[in-house]
């Protein structure tokens, strides 16, 4: 099982930058962060952190193809592929909604999975070939060419998946793995790689050779309550992107997140925290102790065949920022990646 950190890149940049070159020292698999206008520019951090380190590996998870251009998504990669020495991948989808909406673009006019297939066969195109002419639905190209190379013979793209079942087999089908955000059930997790498995089959590939991830609101320590209060207090403004299906295969009915959707589109994620209860906040996040971290992960994720953890950590200082709330006893990221150094990743890896 590779283990992984993704953040959201709010934190003071030299702050991000140190708590990457911890995760690179602890053996973390890669680093990866959102890829949205909400937040710090991750090619900037990551081609910053590159330097810093020298086997983590750095990618978005995920880069919104409705938003930026899939050749410049493959310009980037190549780039800080060439930084880190062949350490860079990718992970894209259509976008976050609640993002799009606020660029006035509406999710269901864009037909999101073919958009996102189209946008993978450019980029994988572009970086191979590093030139491209395509006429397709979405993107078109003549004689674009570039000189970005990438250091790896084949830099990995991958899918963000969540709806399914079709964006999990066209994972399996045509990228290099999927990463599945949000979801910590057992069912979710099976659903996810059966499909992955019928279109992995479906093109002849072997699916165990797939990088098949698991994003998950997550946080740890010793005060276990207190890991608990920090990942329900971020759980409102994850929720809110999960479609109906998703939630379902959790244990959540949609309508149990209606007030809570509404406290987050008006920008009140205090109000979303005290409307979370504890055990919406359980079924949605991976929080606790170590030790309690550890029997989630035993029971729901690592018997599906999911060969990748990536822990969206969550600490004080990005509870602070998002909610304005000040949670003792939970211990910042670096020291939390520190604990799953040594207790997580020498029970799975």
């Amino acid at each position: 099982m590779r283990f992984s950190y993704v953040m959201l890149p709010d934190y003071p940049v030299r702050e991000s930058l140190e708590t990457i070159k911890r995760a690179d020292e602890l053996g973390f698999y890669a680093a990866y962060a959102a890829d949205e206008t909400w937040h710090k520019d991750l090619w900037l951090l990551f081609a910053a952190a590159a330097e810093r380190t020298e086997r983590i590996r750095f990618g978005p998870n995920l880069s919104p193809v409705t938003l930026r251009e899939p050749t410049l998504i493959a310009q980037a990669a190549a780039t800080l592929d060439e930084l880190t020495g062949g350490r860079a991948e990718v992970v894209i989808s259509s976008g976050n909604f609640g993002l799009l909406a606020q660029y006035g673009i509406d999710w269901t006019t864009t037909r999101p999975l073919s958009r996102v297939r189209e946008a993978h066969h450019v980029i994988r195109t572009f970086l191979d070939e590093r030139s491209i002419t395509f006429a397709g639905e979405f993107y078109r190209y003549e004689g674009l060419f570039t000189f970005a190379e990438p250091v790896q013979p084949r830099l990995p793209v991958k899918l963000g998946a969540m709806r399914g079942p079709k964006s999990f087999q066209t994972a399996g089908e045509i990228s290099d793995g999927v990463h599945h955000a949000l979801s910590c059930t057992r069912e979710a997790y099976d659903y996810l790689v059966a499909h992955v498995r019928v279109g992995a089959e479906r093109a002849g590939r072997d699916w165990r050779e797939l990088d098949i991830g698991a994003w998950v609101v997550f946080a740890t320590g010793p005060d276990g309550a207190a890991a608990k209060q920090a990942a329900r207090a971020m759980i409102g403004l994850y929720a809110s992107a999960m479609p109906a299906e998703q939630l379902r295969r959790n244990g959540v009915e949609p309508e149990a997140l209606t007030e809570i959707v509404a406290a987050v589109g008006a920008g009140d994620l205090a109000r979303a925290y005290e409307l979370t209860s504890p055990e919406l906040a359980e079924k949605l996040s991976i929080a606790g102790t170590p030790e309690e971290c550890a029997a989630r992960i035993e029971r729901d994720i690592a018997p599906t065949g999911v060969n990748h953890l990536i822990l969206a950590v969550t600490d004080t200082a990005l509870v602070r920022a998002f909610t304005g709330l000040t949670l003792p006893g939970v211990l910042s990221a670096a020291d939390q990646l520190e604990l799953i150094a040594d207790h997580l990743m020498p029970a799975f890896g």
